[in-house]
């Protein structure tokens, strides 16, 4: 190793300026770019598409979180960034370049990609300090690497193994390794899920400030959404190959564009609803536009009777008990400061967030109503709704609410 002053003794310290032989400074642009890009994997029928018309950019050292369901395409999503596949239809740029295309495609190894895995794929016969060196063009200077090393927080363990390293260590260096030869794009495949709790929030906490210090730009799978609203820039929400929405993480939680992201990201209620008059009608209460909202009408275009749905949060229900209920618990979870009941109406199954002293036991029955004045969004088109003033709270053991099939 050769010998080199260490900048900083941690990520966030104002030593630890720009890397070597890279340059952070200047108005920020896009790193990657993805246009209607689309990926069927061979052998699939015609229409068995994987993704789905593709639209993503990526800025200078801003880490984009991809969150979406088992099967919905992330993965492979990152495999076409980073140049193992080959995509049906679209192009991707990264740098400025365009590395796929109908008639391009530039291989993984002169794209400028690096990547972490979920499993960190060390090589178990080389050191530490080899490595992160691993990746480097022959020839090219290893200052960068010692400085990641310290950035991270690894320095004096460069001669250890992978298996003389602790999880949360061997991610860390997984991470330099992917940084030393100063790439353009990281990818990140699920790089914490192995790690225990305390280690996972640590790192998890680091991220983004070791890819803007680097001036990559991360594009992170995840399958948590809590992780991916805590750290990343913005949040791509994707489901069966179609991206529903690319958002900061407060415009997704405020404005979620589609009943899926609200139930996905969100994880809230999702309720059948009607129109009758100005009034959206379901098995929870009567709702309203909120102030300066109206009710669709069918001279605007807009069907009043198709399939909607009306997102409520877990807070925004209330539950009523009586032995006469429809409804009933079947499943809690202690938060330390409230309850998250899970509870079943019919065929639907709710979520209900409660203070601790609503404590409910298993199978209790009672009624399902919305909290007085609670807000929700009708979907599609999201517009903002506001439980009626009318739908009080004391008519605990009153008569069970019209369904929807009763006009």
């Amino acid at each position: 190793m050769r010998d080199w002053d260490p900048m900083a003794s941690s990520i966030t310290s104002t030593a630890a300026a720009t890397p070597p032989g890279d340059v952070t400074a200047g108005p920020r642009r896009d790193h990657v770019r993805l246009h209607d890009l689309w990926y069927r994997y061979p052998g699939r029928e015609p229409s068995a598409w994987t993704l789905r018309g593709i639209d993503l950019e990526l800025a200078s050292g801003e880490l984009v979180g991809l969150l979406g369901p088992s099967g919905c395409g992330k993965t492979t999503l990152l495999r076409l960034i980073a140049g193992f596949e080959r995509p049906g239809g679209g192009t991707l740029m990264i740098d400025g370049r365009m590395v796929a295309g109908v008639d391009r495609h530039l291989p993984a190894e002169r794209r400028g990609v690096g990547m972490v895995f979920q499993d960190d794929a060390l090589f178990p016969h080389l050191d530490a300090w080899r490595n992160a060196c691993f990746g480097l063009r022959r020839g090219q200077d290893t200052q960068r690497v010692a400085w990641l090393l310290e950035l991270l927080g690894l320095t004096g363990l460069e001669r250890r193994y992978p298996h003389e390293l602790s999880g949360g260590q061997r991610q860390r260096l997984a991470l330099a390794r992917a940084l030393a030869p100063a790439p353009s794009v990281v990818l990140l495949d699920e790089p914490f899920s192995n790690l225990d709790v305390e280690v996972r929030l640590r790192l998890r906490s680091e991220l983004p400030a070791v890819l803007a210090r680097c001036g990559a730009s991360g594009l992170m799978v995840t399958h948590d959404p809590e992780e991916a609203l805590a750290i990343c820039d913005r949040v791509a929400v994707l489901n069966d190959g179609v991206l529903h929405q690319c958002a900061p993480p407060r415009q997704l939680v405020d404005h979620p564009a589609t009943a899926f992201v609200a139930r996905f990201v969100l994880q809230a209620n999702l309720l059948p609803a009607r129109w009758r008059g100005q009034r959206l009608q379901t098995d929870l209460g009567d709702l309203e536009p909120a102030a300066g909202g109206a009710a669709p009408s069918p001279v605007a275009g807009v069907p009043v009777d198709d399939a909607l749905a009306v997102m409520a949060s877990p807070q925004a229900l209330a539950f009523l008990p009586d032995e006469e209920g429809p409804a009933w618990i079947s499943g809690r979870e202690f938060l330390g400061r409230e309850w998250l009941y899970q509870i079943q109406l019919g065929d639907q199954r709710l979520r209900l967030r409660a203070p601790l002293e609503d404590d409910h036991p298993h199978g209790r029955r009672g009624w399902l109503r919305f909290q007085p004045e609670a807000a929700a969004l009708l979907f599609p088109g999201g517009l903002p709704m506001v439980a009626m003033a009318a739908e009080t709270l004391h008519q605990a053991s009153g008569q069970p609410m019209s369904p929807l099939s009763q006009s």
